[in-house]
């Protein structure tokens, strides 16, 4: 059985839910302080890296699917067109941020590895590039706030969308009622107009069929006498 509309849009806003808190603590794992010693070192979270970014990667495929499957079901309004286009920027969107978390990944682990092996882990320099990836970090969950806002702000404007088309259907089967009803209630005048025409020409006609037969027998009579 096919997919309706809202069981799509269903799922992928739970994807998209998931996707996220999956790039936050893959930039969190990322970003960790592994020169300071308050965290585990980078090399050591290679695992839980990677099994994450395992998991985004199939997550963004089913998404992609999804997204798909909602391109190809004919558009019923604008909300509809629009929430297409939302979710397709939210998929590039997270798209772009998992190679970007991918990136900056591989170059701190050959940094960590080149700084590893020239003994400079605990350089104040490092101590300041420490802090600033945690500043990122914190950047990329205000930016993540901020596009979950967007995101229900978007759900709000569509169902204002949604209410706004719900009341002109609603005005436009009022209409349709009210010419329903007023033929209806003309039905019985006409049928006492067209009663009261076949009467009247009931009448007619045997006004005509005496006036007929009388003026027979006058001429009968004039012919016998």
């Amino acid at each position: 059985m096919a997919e309706t509309w809202d069981e799509i849009r269903k799922k992928s806003r739970l994807l998209e839910n998931e996707l996220d808190l999956k790039l936050v603590s893959l930039s969190k794992i990322s970003s960790g302080n592994s020169f300071g010693g308050e965290n585990s070192p980078l090399l050591s979270s290679e695992f839980s890296f990677d099994t994450i970014s395992l998991e985004v990667n199939d997550m963004l495929a089913k998404l992609s699917e999804l997204n798909e499957k909602m391109a190809q079901m004919k558009p019923s309004g604008t909300a509809m067109i629009h929430t297409q286009s939302r979710h397709r920027d939210i998929l590039n969107s997270y798209r772009t941020e998992f190679n970007k978390i991918i990136q900056n990944h591989n170059l701190k682990v050959e940094r960590e590895a080149l700084l590893s092996n020239s003994g400079l882990l605990n350089s104040p320099s490092n101590n300041s590039s420490s802090s600033l990836s945690r500043r990122d970090m914190y950047l990329k969950e205000s930016q993540h706030l901020s596009n979950s806002h967007n995101m229900v702000n978007d759900q709000i404007s569509i169902a204002i969308e949604t209410q706004k088309s719900l009341k002109s259907q609603r005005k436009a089967f009022k209409r349709l009622q009210n010419r329903f009803n007023n033929l209806a209630n003309n039905f019985p005048r006409i049928n006492s107009l067209v009663q009261r025409i076949n009467i009247k020409k009931k009448r007619d006609s045997l006004i005509i069929a005496s006036v007929i037969a009388a003026c027979t027998i006058l001429m009968l009579l004039y012919a016998f006498h």
